[in-house]
């Protein structure tokens, strides 16, 4: 069977079950009485496992199988969960995800995991995983000389049902066990020999040591093979001793009704942990229903998705692009024209173009909790290093975002947060001198404003020292002396993201090369967006990061300024109003109205925009009044058109750089109109 096919599901479904256990094992240590969160990760582990095994990954299913087993002694209360064994566990996963991103990138997904599978196997008996010295020779113990014992209980459910199934067939199962001579040599020659003869025979379903330790001849002089064929021991005793070197064969005959016996016990097993989570005398029975109800909703929800390559929803997005222009082309036509049937018509066509736009974007928006989702092991991983005691709390995690932001975002949070756990929140006995709670807290929130989508990293750490960044800014000639005196604090913190620029007294593997900040600059910039630093010194800092929405189907209000036409989204706007001349007031060197009690400040979009003026002699003002955040302003045009859905277009690399213009738009008379970013205006 070509598995090809499967590989990009196989992927999918990795990184989801890999995810899964992240979340639950960061909940099992908060709850570590929890049992139903114990299965919970099993579940996730016990389906990678069998993934793998089918993919051929063996590597994967290895060290899966061994995180299996350890969440079993936990689970059944043979193991008494500690730090030591969650970090373990947690390195155990980061491994995994390692040799899944490997496979991805069209790798064979091999990794060197010994320590951890020592460690592993350690922890599964009892014992410290703390004994490294053991670990390696825990692993090197799987590559010993197997003899009379055999292989029985380490068959998993594939091998089981080959076995079971080739027996049916008429085909026999042999464990044959070969030893060479002690002089031998080359033993991984005579190893490959002896596969030869075998595979002319038969087929090989598994060994002992495997095939890579074989390779490598990490065994002493003899190893064991399970294997299928349909003729004698004393034939295949006889092609096995012609290779050279070869001192002994044994050949057992395998019991099919013990192998029957292990499948039906894994079969009962497999079904109990996924759909019976292990019994708990000390909780009731309907928390157990609970949560077969949740596993059961899962699946149905799961049965119910479908995965669609981003291409394609791309091709579809443009596609509609055209159908909206030519949508606006129509109705102008039809206002024309002031046909009742053709007005009737168009109206239907609106509506229900209306619902498909509302799909397609949906479609295409993806959460930000699936870049989110990964943090919360990350920031714990940090926090150990360092000793720190860190609480990361996520705020607006539904979020919606456009898949291809969602694609790039992930690395600029990533160094955002590593700054704020190292050169941010201090560690506990600093903390508890400066009167704070010992654990810092980092915020992760997102938010839709607007046109924009924010995303805000807040910390209750240090803050940043304006003196500290100004020394380091002028030792790396990255300001002037007479430039440094006038700057802003504002300002000051923005020097942070020049290049190469660093406040860390010491390198270290978190921080402190002077490489991240700039990156995440670059990046953010990149995507059209912003990033803006506040911060006090003593009470913490906050990244803000700003993106807006570069292609997207938005409503928006049509103005006009003198001969030209301009859209301001209607997220932004809060109420139109008619103004006279004679109510504007000057306030420090800036022209305001009253409104409703509060003074608002008026932008003259004809200025900002340098709109040809033909004349002035209005007595009335339209003011469309805008916010951002907690800050509102009056936009003064000429007249209101009226509310329309526009395609968001953007300008384009040349015309990036254009001040409070967020991209463009054709309108239903193939008029081009620019879109105004309130954002920007406001700021």
């Amino acid at each position: 069977m070509d598995m090809n096919q499967y590989l990009e599901v196989f992927i999918d479904e990795s990184k989801e079950h890999l995810q899964t256990c992240s979340e639950q094992l960061l909940e099992l240590e908060k709850n570590p009485d929890n049992l139903s969160i114990v299965n919970e990760i099993f579940r996730s582990a016990h389906t990678l496992k069998g993934m793998s095994a089918t993919m051929g990954y063996e590597d994967l299913a290895n060290l899966t199988h061994k995180m299996e087993n350890v969440l079993d002694g936990i689970r059944n209360n043979k193991i008494t969960l500690n730090p030591e064994i969650f970090d373990v566990i947690f390195q155990a996963v980061d491994d995994l995800e390692a040799m899944v991103l490997s496979i991805s990138e069209g790798g064979d997904g091999k990794r060197d995991v010994s320590k951890v599978v020592g460690q592993l196997q350690l922890i599964e008996k009892g014992e410290s995983p703390l004994a490294g010295a053991n670990a390696n020779a825990e692993v090197a113990a799987t590559a010993a000389p197997v003899k009379q014992e055999g292989m029985k209980g380490i068959y998993d459910e594939f091998e089981l049902t080959v076995l079971q199934q080739s027996w049916e067939q008429g085909f026999q199962s042999y464990e044959i066990t070969i030893a060479l001579n002690e002089d031998c040599l080359l033993k991984a020659a005579r190893v490959f020999m002896v596969f030869e003869v075998l595979e002319k025979s038969g087929e090989v379903i598994k060994s002992l040591p495997s095939a890579d330790q074989l390779e490598e001849e990490q065994f002493d002089q003899d190893f064991m093979v399970t294997f299928l064929t349909k003729e004698t021991k004393e034939d295949l005793s006889k092609k096995i001793m012609k290779v050279s070197e070869v001192q002994r064969v044994e050949i057992r005959e395998m019991d099919h009704l013990t192998l029957r016996e292990q499948g039906s016990e894994r079969a009962e097993e497999q079904t109990g942990r996924e759909l019976l989570p292990q019994a708990d005398a000390s909780k009731p029975e309907a928390s157990q229903v609970e949560t077969n109800k949740k596993v059961s909703n899962s699946r149905q929800s799961n049965n119910k998705t479908i995965r669609v390559n981003i291409e394609r929803l791309d091709i579809l997005m443009n596609l509609f692009e055209e159908l909206v222009i030519d949508r606006g082309r129509l109705e102008q036509i039809s206002r024309d024209l002031n046909n009742q049937e053709l007005h009737e018509t168009v109206e239907r066509m609106s509506r229900i173009s209306g619902d498909l736009q509302t799909i397609i974007l949906n479609m295409r928006m993806v959460p930000v909790e699936t870049v989110f989702n990964r943090f919360p092991k990350m920031v714990r991983t940090l926090a150990r290093d360092l000793n720190k005691k860190i609480h990361l709390e996520i705020v607006g995690a539904e979020t919606e975002l456009d898949r291809t932001v969602i694609d790039e975002i992930g690395d600029p949070l990533v160094h955002l947060l590593r700054n704020a756990i190292d050169h941010g929140v201090e560690t506990p006995e600093v903390r508890r001198a400066s009167g704070k709670d010992e654990v810092g807290t980092v915020v992760l929130k997102a938010y839709h404003s607007g046109n924009h989508v924010f995303i805000e990293i807040t910390d209750d750490g240090a803050g940043i020292s304006r003196e500290r960044v100004l020394k380091k800014a002028l030792n790396n000639g990255i300001v002037t002396a007479h430039t440094a005196a006038s700057l802003t604090d504002k300002q000051v913190y923005e020097l942070i993201f020049a290049s190469g620029f660093s406040t860390a007294e010491t390198i270290s593997d978190v921080s402190g090369r002077g490489v991240g900040l700039d990156v995440v600059k670059n990046t953010i910039e990149s995507l059209g967006g912003t990033v803006s630093i506040d911060s006090r010194e003593g009470d913490g800092s906050t990244f803000l990061i700003q993106l807006p929405l570069t292609l997207s189907i938005i409503s928006v209000m049509l103005v006009e300024i003198q001969k030209e036409k301009f859209a301001i989204p209607l997220s932004s706007i809060i109420e139109t109003a008619i103004i006279r001349k004679e109510d504007i007031m000057n306030a420090h060197s800036q022209q305001v109205i009253d409104f409703r009690g509060k003074v608002l400040p008026l932008i003259f979009l004809k200025d900002i925009f340098e709109v040809p003026v033909f004349s002035e002699d209005e007595e009335f003002l339209s003011v469309v009044i805008v916010r951002k955040g907690d800050k509102m302003a009056g936009l003064v045009v000429d007249s209101f058109i009226g509310q329309q859905e526009i395609v968001l277009k953007s300008l384009g690399n040349y015309l990036n750089s254009a001040f409070a213009i967020s991209g463009a738009t054709i309108l239903g008379d193939g008029q081009v109109a620019l879109i105004v970013d309130c954002n920007s205006l406001i700021k």
